[in-house]
């Protein structure tokens, strides 16, 4: 095997705790002998388990010595939950290290790179990294940004419209489009929408049918707290955490409004008067990645604040007329001439995905 196919299999192994690792990296890791021959593999399945680097090498044991270590980002060299793997990785007598990405995190950025080398051992560093960038948006976005990952979705019409008429539940996407969605909220962190749609859909924001081994945590953007306490996705807390944001300046005018929230099972939170501030607010829960469902308001708050990294939109061979509700207030379904990353057929509907801000 040569060395790209070790490390696209390290990134596979990453791959498979998506949405369980917050607030850690996805992180896969591959140990091939002297002799060329894969003795250990391993991904680290969530924040508080040991590191892949280290369940891989546990595999490898002895025919480690003298081998190569695939890792899709830099190994860590202090103590956290767990011990630094740079560490086990010199125990272990490996001579090369081959690393797809350096750390965003400061604590380490460079560091456990130069610890490995400092013992003598081979460290390569860049291969496949584009993709292991991508693979860990959320991290790297929390690191550099203080932010969580931004991701948008929403169903539109052909003419551009995400609603019959203000405030009217209109049902434009697949049954197929549907289950993909699910999809989309289990490997994000929180499902977030404006108060206009808890008004006007009243949603539950679960992740149905798919298997999590984290809480789907749903938030609200509300500035006039609006939600009312007898909202269903407030029935179901026992599925997720509800977090709602609204402004400062409500929360000190309205405190009996907030106390009602909040006995009915939410976390009330100020902040949300800048959506800037309202996200960077999330970091504290666990949430490195937030898909943003609607309204239409709240996701041109987000790209007009320049806020948004990746857009998911799903057009349905339907036409709602010049009542309906602009998507993103202008119907442009092209996202400002961007060009989408991919464009599939799902059922009857085409399902665009933009990179809005590449592989930061």
């Amino acid at each position: 095997m040569i060395d790209e196919d070790l490390m696209r299999r390290a990134l596979f192994h990453a791959g498979r705790a998506a949405g369980a690792t917050t607030p850690n990296p996805l992180v896969g890791a591959v140990v091939v002998s002297a002799g060329g021959v894969i003795v250990g593999q391993a991904r680290h399945p969530r924040a508080g388990d040991p590191h892949a680097e280290v369940l891989a090498l546990d595999e490898a044991g002895p025919r480690a010595l003298g081998g190569t270590l695939f890792v899709t980002l830099e190994p860590c060299c202090h103590h956290g939950r767990t011990p630094p793997c740079t560490a086990r990785i010199i125990e272990s007598g490996v001579a090369r290290v081959v690393v797809a990405m350096v750390d965003p995190n400061p604590i380490v950025h460079g560091r456990g790179i130069s610890e490995l080398r400092a013992a003598g051992i081979r460290v390569d560093v860049g291969l496949l990294e584009a993709e292991a960038r991508r693979l860990n948006r959320p991290f790297v976005t929390v690191q550099t940004l203080g932010r969580p990952e931004v991701i948008i979705k929403a169903a539109t019409s052909a003419d551009g419209r995400i609603a019959a008429r203000p405030g009217e539940r209109t049902a434009i996407s697949s049954p197929e489009s549907a289950r993909r969605t699910q999809h989309l909220r289990a490997m994000a962190d929180a499902v977030a929408v404006g108060a206009g749609t808890v008004l006007a859909d009243d949603p539950l924001l679960t992740a149905r049918d798919m298997v999590r081994s984290r809480p789907l945590t749903r938030v609200v953007f509300d500035r006039r707290l609006r939600t009312p306490p007898r909202a269903r996705l407030l029935a179901t807390v026992e599925d997720g955490p509800v977090i709602i944001l609204t402004t400062d300046q409500v929360l000190e005018r309205e405190p009996a409004r907030a106390r009602a929230l909040q006995d009915a099972g939410a976390t009330v939170a100020g902040g949300g008067d800048d959506i800037a501030r309202a996200l960077r607010r999330l970091v504290a829960y666990d949430i490195s990645s937030v898909l943003v469902e609607g309204g239409a308001l709240v996701h041109r708050a987000l790209l007009d604040a320049d806020l948004v990294d990746t857009a998911h939109l799903i057009v349905a061979p339907v036409r709602l007329g010049p009542g309906g509700v602009l998507l993103f207030g202008t119907g442009d379904v092209g996202m400002g001439g961007t060009a989408p990353r991919s464009v599939e057929r799902v059922g009857p509907d085409t399902w665009m995905e933009f990179d809005v801000h590449g592989n930061r």
